[in-house]
């Protein structure tokens, strides 16, 4: 009889990991503009602060949570008559989605070192998975540019495949279930955004939030690039404390900081530690 294994000491298995601000679009910067674009034609403008704030959750949740932020919520009322409620976030959501492909679409091109990443943890039997806060009509293009860029997950969830979406542990299930990777303390969920940070402890994978590629710095390659050393490193620092306030295992720049991280987790692993 087949009996299921109750402790687990061995190496990682598996990497589930976020798209945009982690594996493509830099900065996370294509649903900003998006959630913005939405609020604009409702005569609400919204700071990119604000719009970045629920970053990671479904959108229609993001959305959601967007009009329940204090100022968002008083504009709303002074602008509309009453608070925003389910039949305005309909709308707007119906509203978001063509902005969100479009942009998606043309501004989602994949990091630099993700393939060579992802390529070498494949060679050592790491299989590779995806979830995100985009709905699957969204993710559709930007899988299809990924792959012909040379990155394409062995699985890829998103928002509207489970419910509810992050911080709850739904997504990761699933693509542990897909890839036939278990158990949980056997993979590692990387993420830029808090909240994805906190499904993955939800799920009882160890954790890597990602910094300077990623929503908590939000700026472009090319705008990191053209920072002060001391501004880029105090952004990416506040961006480490972030993650670590939410219970992060470990940070990295970007993603090609992962191989050595994973070789502490599969060291800690192998000291019998779970996450």
């Amino acid at each position: 009889m087949y009996r299921f294994r109750r402790t687990y000491h061995g190496p990682v298995r598996g990497v589930i990991l976020d798209w945009a601000g982690t594996t493509v679009d830099h900065g996370s910067r294509a649903p900003v503009q998006a959630f913005r674009g939405v609020f604009a034609s409702e005569a609400v403008p919204v700071t990119e602060a604000e719009a970045r704030e629920p970053m990671g959750m479904g959108k229609w949740h993001h959305i959601q949570a967007m009009t329940q932020q204090p100022r968002i919520r008083a504009a709303w009322t002074l602008q509309h008559g009453s608070a925003p409620g389910d039949g305005d976030i309909d709308r707007m959501f119906e509203s978001f989605l063509p902005r969100q492909i479009e942009l998606a679409s043309a501004g989602s091109p994949v990091l630099r070192g993700v393939a060579e990443t992802v390529k070498a943890l494949r060679a050592r039997d790491i299989k590779i998975g995806s979830t995100t806060g985009y709905p699957r009509v969204v993710l559709e293009p930007v899988l299809k540019q990924a792959a012909r860029a040379g990155y394409a997950p062995d699985c890829a969830v998103t928002a509207s495949d489970v419910s509810p979406g992050r911080p709850a542990p739904w997504m990761l299930l699933e693509a542990a279930r897909r890839l036939d990777v278990w158990p949980m303390s056997s993979l590692v969920k990387v993420d830029d955004a808090t909240v994805g940070i906190e499904a993955g402890l939800n799920a009882g994978c160890w954790t890597v939030g990602v910094t300077r590629t990623g929503n908590l710095v939000g700026c472009s390659e090319e705008e990191v690039a053209a920072m002060m050393p001391t501004e880029r490193a105090q952004r990416v620092r506040a961006a480490e404390r972030a993650m670590y306030r939410v219970g992060a295992h470990y940070t990295i720049e970007d993603l090609t900081e992962l191989p050595a991280v994973i070789d502490q987790i599969e060291r800690r692993l192998q000291q019998g530690q779970q996450p």
